[in-house]
C-alpha cells in the first residue's frame, strides 16, 4: 500500500508543481518509515515510542516543502507545525508565566504540579497539544535558547514527543562555536539518539536555479509586472503554504504576515511604511534568504522618512548576502529621481541592480 507522503509527493510531481528529484528520495524513504512507525500502537494501545527525523542540507533543496506534504498527509492527529524560532519564543512566555504566577494561575494554565522548576509543567503542557512536534529551519544563536533546549527536549522525549526538524546545519554544527556551547551538547546528543539524521544534499538549489538569469525586479507597476511577480513568488513556493512569522526584537514581536520556509513577502507599506528600525530589518534578513517586495513607489523629499527605512532595509540584506525580488514604480536608478534625499539614494540603487546579478544569486549567504 502506497505511503500518504508518497501519494502526495507523486501527486505534486503529476501536477507539475514540484520536479521529480532523486536526491530527496532517501528523505521521502525516511518519512515513510516515521508515518508508519506513528500509526503503531503498543502494549494494550498505549504509544510507544517513535524515532524521529532531523532533516539538514542546503537552502532550496525541499527540506521545507516535503515537511509541509508529511505534515498535512501524516494521519497523527496531535501534530504541531511550527518555526522553530516562534516555538521557542512562546516556550520563553510560559517560563515567564511559571515564574511570575501565583500558584492558582500556575494551576489554570499548566495543571498541577510540585516544586519552582518550570521545565517539567512546560513539557507536560506541550506533550499534551501534540506528539508531533514538526519545526523548520532549526538555527540556535541565542544563548537562552541553548540552554533551556537540553532540559526541555529530554522532558518532551519523556513522555514520548516525536520530533522532525530542517535545519541548514548538521546536528554537530549547530550552536558552533556560542557561549557555553558544553551546556548545549547534551540537547545535540538527543536529537542524534531520537532521531534518523537524513541529509538532503543534492547538487541542485531548485530555488536558485529558477532565481539565477531570470528577472527579479518587475517595473513599472502594470498588469504584466505584477503577473510576473505573482508567478515568481508561486513558482518559488511550490506549494508551501502562507504563514505568519512573528520575529522577537528587543523584545518586540515583529510580524511578517506573508512568509513560506525561509522566504518572505511584504509590500514597501508594510516594512517602509511603519516605525521599523535597524534591529528589525537585520532580523528579517537573518531569518529569509529570500525577501518579494512589492509596490514600491516613486520616492521624493514627500516620503523621505520610508525612503530612508528602505534604505536601511536594502542595506540590511545586502550585508546578509539575502535576494530580493521586486515589484516597484520604476527601475532602481529611477526611483529617486529629484530631490532632497535623491543623491543619497544613489548608492542604494547601485545596491539594488547589483542584487539583481545572477552571481549575487549564487553568492553564499553570511549568516
Amino acid at each position: 500500500m502506497t505511503s500518504r507522503i508518497r501519494s502526495a509527493y507523486d501527486i505534486r510531481i503529476e501536477e507539475g508543481v514540484i520536479a521529480p528529484d532523486p536526491a530527496q528520495e532517501p528523505l521521502i524513504a525516511a518519512m515513510e518509515r516515521l508515518e508508519e512507525d506513528l500509526a503503531r500502537r503498543g502494549l494494550f494501545g498505549g504509544l510507544p515510542e517513535v524515532r524521529g527525523l532531523y532533516i539538514w542540507g542546503p537552502p532550496g533543496r525541499g527540506k521545507s516543502m516535503l515537511m509541509d506534504l508529511f505534515v498535512t498527509s501524516t494521519p497523527e492527529p496531535k501534530r504541531l507545525r511550527a518555526h522553530f524560532h516562534a516555538f521557542m519564543a512562546r516556550i520563553h512566555d510560559l517560563v515567564r508565566q511559571w515564574r511570575e504566577g501565583d500558584a492558582k494561575t500556575r494551576k489554570a494554565v499548566f495543571g498541577t504540579h510540585k516544586g519552582d522548576d518550570p521545565i517539567p509543567p512546560i513539557a507536560a503542557l506541550i506533550a499534551s497539544e501534540a506528539r508531533l512536534l514538526c519545526f523548520d529551519e532549526l538555527q540556535v544563536t541565542d544563548i537562552a535558547d541553548a540552554m533551556i533546549l537540553g532540559r526541555l527536549f529530554e522532558a518532551l522525549f519523556e513522555k514520548k514527543v516525536v520530533l522532525a526538524v530542517t535545519s541548514n546545519r548538521a546536528p554537530d554544527q549547530l550552536y558552533l562555536n556560542g557561549i557555553n556551547r558544553q551546556l548545549f551538547v547534551p540537547f545535540i546528543e538527543q536529537i542524534e539518539a531520537r532521531c534518523e539524521v537524513v541529509s538532503l544534499t543534492g547538487e541542485r538549489d531548485w530555488r536558485l536555479h529558477r532565481l539565477t538569469g531570470g528577472k527579479v525586479w518587475f517595473s513599472p507597476v502594470d498588469e504584466t509586472a505584477r503577473q510576473g511577480f505573482e508567478d515568481l513568488w508561486s513558482d518559488l513556493r511550490g506549494g508551501e503554504p502562507e504563514e505568519p512569522a512573528h520575529l522577537t526584537v528587543l523584545g518586540r514581536d515583529v510580524v511578517v504576515e506573508r512568509t513560506a520556509g525561509s522566504m518572505a513577502r511584504a509590500t514597501f507599506a508594510e516594512l517602509c511604511g511603519r516605525p521599523l528600525g535597524p534591529q528589525d530589518y537585520l532580523a528579517i534578513a537573518e531569518r529569509f534568504h529570500t525577501l518579494f517586495l512589492e509596490d514600491v513607489p516613486l520616492l521624493s523629499p514627500a516620503n523621505q522618512q520610508e525612503a530612508r527605512r528602505l534604505v536601511t532595509l536594502i542595506d540590511a540584506l545586502y550585508e546578509a548576502g539575502a535576494r530580493l525580488v521586486t515589484l516597484a514604480a520604476a527601475a532602481p536608478e529611477a526611483l529617486y529621481p529629484e530631490g532632497v534625499g535623491a543623491f543619497e539614494f544613489e548608492r542604494t540603487a547601485s545596491r539594488l541592480n547589483e542584487m539583481q546579478a545572477a552571481d549575487w544569486m549564487t553568492r553564499e549567504r553570511s549568516v
